[in-house]
């Protein structure tokens, strides 16, 4: 496979980098970089992996396209590379609902394969699948999500994740709902809490009550190669996939 990777420089492009550099079969041929002039072997790539700034410059065959960039580009650059016929896996999260839309019906259109995953850490995608497990039971939840200084979306994707999958099974209305702050923001009733300091990398909490007892779930990521195996899972299962796939656990 020919890959395209969207924040090679990045520090979960690195991570990915790194993840390919023994696999044999897996080649990253072409980089998008907001960095001027680069030269690819600072970053652990081959010194003829061709690197753009812009989708517009971009040129090549590519079969692969792994995105980790930002919330305010990653739909225009998974866009371009279903409309180029490149299979994208996404690990940028900021994609609206309305946006995961746009692109799945246009993967269908196209025949293009995929997946958008909210987090590739299979601790996380544990703990969501537990999340909907005790929704069934618990009606008052409340969700904490903590990351690294430098992440701009909040609340996380990981955890706007955690709540739609809890809400197909969530038992009943929280008791105090929307007609108070949220401490941060209600997503489908739930209060959703960012936390956004040095020293951490992703981390989340889901917080269930009832009367007289209490559920928390926990997942803790520390280290970014943590993601790394939800890639790699990602990259096998690609070519069995139809569409556009929303969540690393519909593939596990």
């Amino acid at each position: 496979m020919n890959i395209f990777l969207a924040g090679a420089t990045g520090s979960m492009g690195q991570k990915v980098v790194h993840l390919l550099s023994d696999k044999d079969g897996y080649d990253i041929t072409g980089i998008l970089t907001n960095k001027e002039n680069i030269n690819p072997t600072e970053y652990g790539l081959s010194s003829d992996v061709q690197a753009f700034t812009s989708l517009d410059s971009i040129e090549g065959d590519y079969d692969v396209w792994i995105d980790f960039t930002q919330p305010n580009i990653v739909f225009e650059n998974v866009k371009y590379a279903i409309e180029h016929h490149i299979s994208p896996i996404v690990g940028t999260s900021g994609l609206s609902e309305d946006e995961k839309k746009e692109l799945i019906r246009l993967a269908d259109s196209e025949k293009v394969n995929g997946l958008f995953a909210a987090n590739f850490g299979l601790s996380a995608v544990l703990l969501m699948q537990f999340a909907k497990q005790a929704a069934k039971y618990f009606s008052d939840v409340e969700v904490i999500e903590m990351h690294h200084e430098d992440k701009t979306d909040s609340p996380s994707g990981t955890a706007i994740h955690t709540v739609d999958m809890m809400s197909e099974n969530k038992r009943g209305a929280n008791i105090n709902q929307e007609d108070e702050p949220a401490r941060g923001m209600y997503y489908k009733g739930v209060p959703v809490h960012a936390v956004r300091l040095p020293g951490y990398v992703a981390h989340e909490q889901v917080l269930f009550g009832g009367p007289g007892e209490a559920l928390t779930i926990r997942q803790d990521s520390f280290d970014r190669e943590s993601f790394m195996q939800g890639v790699w899972v990602a990259l096998e299962k690609l070519p069995e996939l139809h569409g556009l796939v929303d969540g690393l656990e519909n593939i596990l």
